[in-house]
């Protein structure tokens, strides 16, 4: 700990001045009830009062306060503050006032927040848990079904057999939703940077998930025809899976005989803003914040029955961010989502 004493004579300076100026009427009444005052020595013993005065309080200050004051100082540095620990130590009371109070007010902040990240680490864990146990269990009591005998039926063999590897699959579609979450957060996962039409590549989304649609009865469509390309400088692969997943979601929460509408519209002059509106069950406000967080689930029932990693939102918040750009997301329940983000045009290919 750096160690330079800022010395404060402010305060023996006032206090001596007070004691002589105290000494001198007393003396000087006392002396001129006598009728014998002299000035001079008068003057004199009041120089020297003030001076001893001055280096008796001086020296207790510096031994007294301040050894209390820097013990504080190192108990303060003791936890680590190295902005703190590396300032010079003082006796002035009101700046170390003021530093006490700004290491604590930095404590609290960063107490705060290790609360929050621990609230945060139990919930990723209970719902990680939660998630992969689901599946576990359905796949070994699939299996166990089968050792204890029904492995000689060939058709229950057959269905349970199915069964199961429908639970591995969900596994596995787990495990590479995190695996690719780890990846675009420490930043291994490389973009691979292209310019593509960003209309074609929705049209292609909504082809491929067309079947999953007509399930629920729910149109995929465009909020107009467009008649020219719009291209997009992205990674085309991740971009694609922004969509699906985007689409995916608003199916999976949509009305039947609902709209999901894609619209495509220019930002500013070299940024496009993608848009994904249903009118399905919309997302009540408490809600907002934690859409993005991994494996975070609005409704915890119906979401899990509807299938799912429950990592579709991280992913596409972590692949937006990764081309620096933003997501947004406007909800009102009953009336439905939309969410949008951005990408930066393709020069000279914008339509």
């Amino acid at each position: 700990m750096a160690i330079q004493v800022k010395k404060s004579y402010k305060f023996a300076f006032r206090s001596s001045l007070l004691i002589a100026l105290v000494l001198l009427i007393l003396i000087g009444g006392f002396l001129w009830y006598k009728g014998t005052i002299d000035w001079t020595l008068l003057l004199l013993f009041g120089l020297i009062g003030f001076t001893v005065s001055f280096v008796i309080l001086q020296i207790r200050v510096e031994r007294f306060i301040y050894g209390r004051i820097k013990r504080i100082y190192d108990d303060v540095s003791l936890l680590e503050s190295f902005s703190f620990a590396s300032r010079p130590v003082t006796t002035d009371m009101r700046t170390l006032t003021q530093e006490i109070e700004k290491f604590a007010q930095d404590k609290k902040i960063e107490i705060d927040t290790l609360k929050i990240r621990e609230e945060y680490r139990k919930d990723f864990l209970g719902n990680v848990s939660h998630e992969l146990k689901t599946p576990l269990f359905t796949v070994q009591g699939y299996i166990l079904t089968l050792l204890d005998g029904a492995m000689e039926d060939k058709n229950i063999r057959k269905k349970y057999l199915q069964r199961a590897n429908k639970g591995v699959e969900r596994l596995i579609y787990i495990i590479k939703d995190l695996d690719l979450i780890t990846k675009l957060e420490v930043g291994e996962l490389r973009l691979e940077w292209d310019d593509f039409d960003i209309i074609e590549l929705i049209q292609n989304v909504f082809e491929l998930l067309e079947m999953k649609a007509a399930k629920k009865k729910i149109t995929l469509t465009f909020d107009m025809d467009y008649q020219t390309p719009i291209h997009v400088r992205a990674d085309r692969e991740k971009i694609q899976q922004v969509v699906t997943n985007l689409l995916v979601n608003s199916i999976k929460y949509g009305h039947e005989n609902g709209t999901t509408e894609v619209s495509v519209e220019d930002l500013i002059k070299n940024k496009v803003i993608i848009r994904v509106t249903d009118n399905g069950e919309g997302i009540p406000q408490q809600h907002i914040q934690r859409l993005f967080e991994r494996f975070y689930r609005v409704d915890k029932s119906g979401s899990r029955r509807e299938g799912g990693s429950g990592l579709g939102l991280s992913i596409v918040k972590h692949i937006i961010e990764a081309h620096d750009e933003k997501i947004y997301v406007e909800s009102e329940v009953g009336m439905g989502s939309e969410f949008s983000f951005t990408l930066e045009k393709a020069e000279n290919k914008t339509g």
